[in-house]
């Protein structure tokens, strides 16, 4: 299974939102450089970077930022917030970025991802954020009336080969991810490569996520606070 740290930026700082929310942020490093320096020394292949800015209003405020991590070099990196266009798409692939991750525009514009995915493949992921168990998109404020699992199944239908899914009310709370969902979207949509997001804080679930066929997680909050130590989850699951 592939570890995927967490940068979430938020005007070039290194922060957590907690369950998404904006006016809740902790601000954990000035420099994104240097943290995914301290990822790669512990071990990390990969790199899962968040443009919030970009996901709240669409700028490419934290552009430089990710040209920088880019350039950098030494860690796979995936990026998403606020990748609505072909445009943006290609700016971030041209930086060295090895997958792009389309979110909202994915519910909202869905012909639009499914020339993406026909156009780019393995080079585009597409980000699922459930709520109660349907599709949420906005920064997690408007749910629809799609199921995250139905809605999986059609991005598979679509020649979505990754997906991201969060669960939104495990995430960043510290209370264990949900194991079950994951048990069934495997079972249920074969064929995808799902990363875990939301909560994982402990060896055990990582695990357990690897035992059931879960392509990759991602680690975030759970690594900002010391809950779990990287350099051990490399060792306990990366291969």
């Amino acid at each position: 299974m592939e570890l995927f740290p967490a940068i979430d930026l938020r005007n070039g700082k290194v922060v957590r939102l907690t369950q998404g929310d904006y006016d809740k942020m902790t601000v954990y490093g000035e420099d994104p450089c240097a943290q995914a320096r301290a990822f790669r020394e512990a071990g990390a292949r990969n790199l899962h970077v968040v443009d919030l800015d970009g996901a709240k209003d669409g700028t490419l405020s934290n552009y430089d930022t990710i040209a920088a991590l880019a350039r950098q070099g030494g860690l796979f990196l995936e990026v998403g917030g606020g990748i609505r266009t072909e445009e943006r798409i290609e700016k971030y692939l041209s930086l060295g970025v090895g997958r792009c991750i389309l979110g909202s525009v994915a519910v909202t514009d869905f012909d639009f991802t499914a020339r993406m995915l026909q156009k780019y493949g393995s080079r585009i992921a597409v980000g699922v954020d459930a709520k109660d168990g349907f599709v949420a998109i906005h920064g997690w404020k408007d749910v629809s009336s799609e199921k995250g699992v139905d809605f999986c199944k059609r991005l598979a239908d679509a020649g979505c080969k990754a997906i991201i899914y969060t669960d939104i009310a495990r995430d960043g709370a510290m209370q264990g991810t949900n194991l079950p969902l994951y048990r069934q979207l495997t079972a249920e949509v074969p064929g995808i490569a799902f990363t875990a997001s939301g909560g994982i804080s402990s060896a055990a679930e990582l695990l357990a996520l690897e035992q059931m066929g879960v392509a990759a997680a991602i680690l975030g909050k759970s690594l900002y606070t010391g809950a779990l130590d990287l350099a051990q989850c490399v060792r306990l699951v990366q291969h």
